[in-house]
């Protein structure tokens, strides 16, 4: 049965009837193309579709071509009908051009060769992980006969076609540019060959390592009627061998899994050199000894990918933790998605393997060369400094680096802001909670905990805080997609140090960066904040662009307060919140009443402007506001990383916005709000991107940055943004990006002048520290001189 909704035309919260699981977090960084990006709607013609779709003007998606600029729904006024479906892009595909635009960043030879393939190996992982979510949750739809029309017009199965027709494409090119770059690290001693290609010596070499390192781990699987075919787990390398007896006529068959991880890499290296051959390569030139007197007819690779989308009813549920716990186990045998297989696989074979997955004939890749090209980011750590990025340090807050208490340097500041990584995550964040639990003032600590790693001190120093007598309250969000398995041993261990840990409220995943700190001042209790767009995470605020408040505004305290309540009884969520804006109660609302005010002023003849950095705009009544308040001329700049479902620059609907991406050697992952309120700019910084899921179905906090001073700070990162002459691409009207090639002839972007940006700060400190003790100097030797 298909279900619809009426939609209106003001800023009223709309229901979206889409059901669509969460979106990719994508998994490292970026891309694009000028071509476009077919995300204009097209209804399916099967007889089924019809028969099932709304008959109503009202509810029937609106179809063009990815030629067509939208508009047929106007009226002789403009455009009326701001719900209408060509207006809007798809979600889907405006990510996998995302992709497109990372891979750019492997094509582009101004980047060094390493980094070339660290951009290769990440969009490997992301598809990977694109199937694993999106494509999972779509078949998950088709399968349970869901009928429901996206935002942008399309059924699941119409979105499922269209994706792979995109991915073939990645793909595809993907695979010719892996081609190139081997050719090129040979170029520069760097070899990746086959075992064939390997000299005597050192096959003998290689094969001696194999023998006696990984051959034991290797089981080899008979498939027969005795020997029904064998479970293959999630994105592991498998060789299908066909192979007969010497006596017989026969074929029989077996799977061999390629045993990579736990210490065994994908890619073993000759001894004194950068010769690597891949372990799949190896094993298929010594099946000889794993199947002895027996004749090989073909060894064929393959992996699959299998939906990572298991959630169960928590409502059913008595023991949060012990259904996440069962849901991480059920994943590993959930539904396979997508099998790829490399070029040239027998049709017979190929579509045995297929019907033994439980695949149809579409959902098999064919993919020449190299197969699971994520594992090529374990190449990119070599250390050849001439063929990597030059390596960035990062620095010291100037606020802080001289500072020896640092909830002293918070209270002389009022509030601090941090930019990771160009500013130091471990002498900020991670010093913040290292002083908190040996601080004989401190009383209490609370923290919001969505993922975290191996490498950073976060856990330790709230483990020694609670052993030095501190009250710790740790929010742990279990539902963090693949870091479940980590938050529940995060959380056995907090539990075992006797912190109190909770899983945040039902039905909302937490996913606000937060930590409070209450410490017993010299004037009394006093709560000092931190707010973050990023996880409390070592290694991603090495990797990723983000920012952090550190504050003791006392109406953020008592909000901060008011939130942990919150989170930790699920009572009362409409709580009397002075400054922060959370999701899922207030945001929402006060985003769209926000972007409504600068449509107003503009037409008082006020001043009026708009910008916003987020990883991805996709809420349909975020992007009818924006619709709406260019109608208005306001001038709305928007910085989108990767999904945007809004379609720029259309005349009459939204000649006054314009859309930009930037790519990195950074993933770029901070939000930034921007108003301009005539006189009274107002900038919020937090965890929330402007999707439905962040708006509505998560805790999500964004904060005020009230300083003049932090506020040029953000006003610097903007417009440095938006003046890159390198790395932004701007988006056009049908999806497609545009790379804005500038007047930058030595290649530096955006992220680049940032760096310079906070070198200079902590000089500009340094020099200030040694003028301060001269001063100070003067006026005791000469107290009358002023």
């Amino acid at each position: 049965m298909v279900t619809s909704s009426k939609k209106t035309n003001n800023l009223s919260v709309v229901a979206d009837k889409t059901t669509n699981p969460d979106p990719v977090d994508a998994v490292e960084t970026t891309t694009a193309s000028t071509t476009a990006a077919s995300t204009s709607p097209a209804v399916s013609t099967s007889p089924a579709a019809s028969a099932a779709a709304p008959t109503t003007e009202e509810t029937t998606p609106k179809t063009s071509t990815d030629s067509d600029q939208p508009g047929t729904s106007a009226d002789s006024s403009g455009f009326s009908d701001l719900d209408a479906a060509e207006l809007y892009l798809n979600r889907e595909l405006t990510w996998l051009e995302f992709n497109r635009r990372v891979l750019h960043e492997a094509l582009d030879d101004s980047n060094p060769l390493l980094e070339r393939l660290k951009f290769v190996g990440i969009v490997s992982s992301n598809l990977d992980e694109f199937f694993m979510k999106r494509i999972g949750g779509l078949k998950q739809q088709v399968g349970a006969g869901i009928l429901d029309y996206s935002v942008d017009g399309r059924l699941p199965a119409q979105q499922i076609e269209e994706c792979y027709e995109k991915v073939r494409e990645l793909e595809e090119q993907k695979s010719e540019l892996v081609a190139n770059l081997i050719e090129l690290l040979a170029e520069r001693d760097i070899h990746i060959e086959s075992y064939d290609a390997l000299s005597d010596d050192h096959k003998a070499l290689i094969r001696t390592y194999y023998f006696e390192n990984i051959y034991p781990l290797v089981t080899p699987q008979g498939v027969d009627s005795a020997h029904p075919f064998p479970f293959i787990s999630n994105l592991s390398l498998n060789l299908l061998v066909t192979l007969r007896h010497n006596d017989s006529e026969e074929e029989v068959r077996a799977r061999v899994k390629v045993p990579v991880g736990l210490g065994i890499p994908r890619f073993l290296q000759v001894p004194d050199s950068h010769i690597f051959v891949p372990l799949e390569s190896v094993m298929a030139k010594n099946l000889d000894v794993l199947f002895p007197k027996m004749i090989i007819e073909a060894c064929e690779l393959f992996y699959v990918t299998r939906n990572a989308n298991t959630a169960r009813d928590e409502d059913e549920a008595d023991d949060l933790l012990a259904i996440i716990e069962s849901e991480v186990r059920h994943r590993r045998f959930a539904k396979i998605v997508r099998v790829v297989v490399e070029q040239g696989m027998d049709l017979t074979r190929r579509g045995m393997l297929a019907a033994e997955l439980g695949l149809d004939e579409a959902d098999v890749f064919e993919k020449k060369g190299l197969l699971s090209t994520r594992d090529l980011l374990s190449l990119c750590d070599l250390e050849i400094p001439a063929l990597r990025d030059t390596p960035h340090y990062p620095i010291d807050h100037p606020k802080l680096v001289h500072m020896p208490n640092i909830f002293h340097a918070v209270r002389d500041a009022g509030s601090i802001l941090l930019q990771h990584p160009y500013e130091s995550f471990s002498t900020s964040v991670e010093r913040l909670l290292r002083e908190a639990s040996r601080d004989p003032k401190v009383r209490a600590i609370k923290m919001t905990l969505y993922r975290t790693s191996g490498d950073t001190k976060v856990i330790d120093y709230l483990v020694d805080a609670a052993q030095n007598g501190k009250q710790v309250a740790v929010v742990v969000e279990l539902k963090a997609r693949f870091d479940e398995a980590a938050n529940i041993r995060w959380s056995s261990r907090l539990e075992e140090a006797g912190i109190h840990v909770t899983y945040g409220v039902m039905d909302l995943k937490t996913h606000c960066k937060v930590i409070m700190v209450v410490r017993n001042d010299y004037s009394g209790l006093r709560r000092y904040v931190h707010i973050g767009t990023g996880n409390y995470h070592a290694g991603n605020a090495r990797l990723y662009t983000d920012l952090g408040l550190l504050t003791c505004d006392q109406d953020i305290g008592r909000d901060i307060t008011e939130l942990f309540n919150y989170l930790t009884t699920g009572f009362t969520p409409k709580r009397n919140y002075r400054k922060i804006l959370p999701a899922p109660k207030l945001l929402k609302r006060a985003l769209l009443d926000k972007i409504q005010r600068e449509a107003d002023l503009v037409e008082q003849g006020l001043d009026g402007h708009i910008q916003i950095k987020v990883n991805a705009l996709e809420d349909q009544d975020i992007v009818r506001a924006l619709y709406q308040a260019s109608q208005a001329d306001v001038k709305v700049d928007l910085i989108v990383r990767d999904s945007c479902r809004l379609r720029p620059g259309i005349p009459g609907l939204s000649e006054n916005i314009r859309v930009f991406s930037v790519v990195g050697r950074f993933l770029e992952h901070s939000r930034i709000y921007y108003f301009q309120n005539n006189d009274s700019p107002e900038y919020y910084i937090g965890s929330a991107d402007t999707m439905k899921r962040n708006l509505e179905h998560r805790v999500e906090v964004l904060t005020p940055v009230e300083d003049i001073e932090l506020q040029a700070g953000l006003r610097n990162i903007i417009e440095t943004l938006m003046s890159d002459d390198y790395s932004i691409w701007q988006m056009n009207g049908d999806g497609s990006y545009t790379r804005l090639e500038g007047k930058n002839e030595d290649g530096d972007g955006s992220q680049q002048a940032l760096m310079q940006h906070a070198q200079e700060r902590i000089r500009d400190a340094k020099r200030l520290k040694r003028r301060k003790p001269q001063g100070m100097r003067r006026r005791n030797i000469h107290p009358q001189s002023r």
